[in-house]
């Protein structure tokens, strides 16, 4: 086996790790996969014997890989209308296993997905990797070119904007019989039976896609809400079904081999506090419906 069989087998034994990363600073599975794509190419590139740890060096590669791509979205994104939404990771096995699921909805839940796309690059990356991946601030610091206690700040912040994002509801089979209620409510065009199932400042983003017509802003507070599901929505509603998105309880719209709408639902207290919608016809067609 030569040098480079030897670097790309120890580079797959890492891809799982990366892409979990780049996935949690993205939002989205295509440009996690370019973002770790990438980093093979630099390692390709470079003098692979002078790595002492292979695992850090190729985390601190992706992670400045992702501040980047992050920084030029946002300058494509100025001019966004409406919300920009992570693309969703989508299950329909509804026998996965509960806890994994959780795990995944703290970790990559949509809504807190949303939270962290408000950060700096800088603060996300802090955050990402100590509090999801436990990598010191030692290791992060040259990365976003600060102190190890400025870095620790960064992490900090953007911990206090995540810690007020709402606490979804553990309980899948709960999840459940909310979004069911949800569904049933918005084909029968009862605005009662919605608001029931809406929490009082409930927030609806709608993703529809750059230059999309149908986008909008934020719609906030269950009678607003309410009345813009079954003024739009309410076709819709016959085609959808739950589904798991992002380790919780959403709605696919539409066969889910091609689905026209994602819906991702964050319940706390019995209620839905967070109900992301994604349209975009170009994210919906890089989802991959398990």
């Amino acid at each position: 086996m030569n040098d480079s069989q030897i670097y790309a087998e120890q580079f797959e034994r890492q891809r799982a790790q990366l892409q979990a990363v780049a996935y949690r600073m993205l939002g989205s599975m295509a440009e996690a996969e370019d973002a770790v794509q990438e980093a093979w190419l630099r390692l390709s590139r470079s003098d692979a014997e002078a790595v002492n740890n292979l695992g850090g060096w190729l985390t601190s590669v992706v992670g400045r890989i992702c501040i980047d791509m992050l920084r030029a979205r946002r300058r494509r994104n100025e001019d966004y209308v409406g919300t920009w939404l992570p693309e969703p990771v989508v299950s329909l096995d509804e026998s996965a296993d509960p806890e994994s699921q959780a795990e995944l909805a703290e970790s990559v839940g949509l809504a807190l997905l949303v939270v962290l796309d408000t950060l700096e690059p800088a603060e996300r990356l802090a955050f990402v990797l100590h509090d999801m991946f436990g990598v010191p601030f030692e290791e992060i610091a040259p990365i976003v070119e600060r102190s190890p206690a400025a870095t620790r700040q960064l992490a900090s912040r953007a911990r206090r904007r995540v810690q007020g994002a709402p606490e979804p509801d553990g309980d899948l089979a709960g999840q459940r019989r909310v979004v069911e209620a949800f569904l049933a409510a918005s084909r029968g065009g009862d605005f009662d039976a919605l608001m029931e199932v809406l929490d009082p400042e409930v927030s609806f983003k709608i993703d529809a896609g750059k230059g999309n017509p149908f986008a909008r802003p934020p719609v906030v507070g269950a009678e607003n809400v309410a009345r813009e599901v079954l003024a739009r929505g309410r076709p819709f509603a016959p085609f959808g079904r739950p589904a798991i998105v992002n380790g919780a309880v959403g709605v696919v719209v539409g066969q889910p081999e091609r689905p026209f709408a994602i819906a991702g639902c964050t319940i706390a207290g019995g209620r839905i506090v967070e109900l992301d919608l994604i349209i975009d016809p170009e994210k919906l067609a890089a989802v991959s419906v398990g």
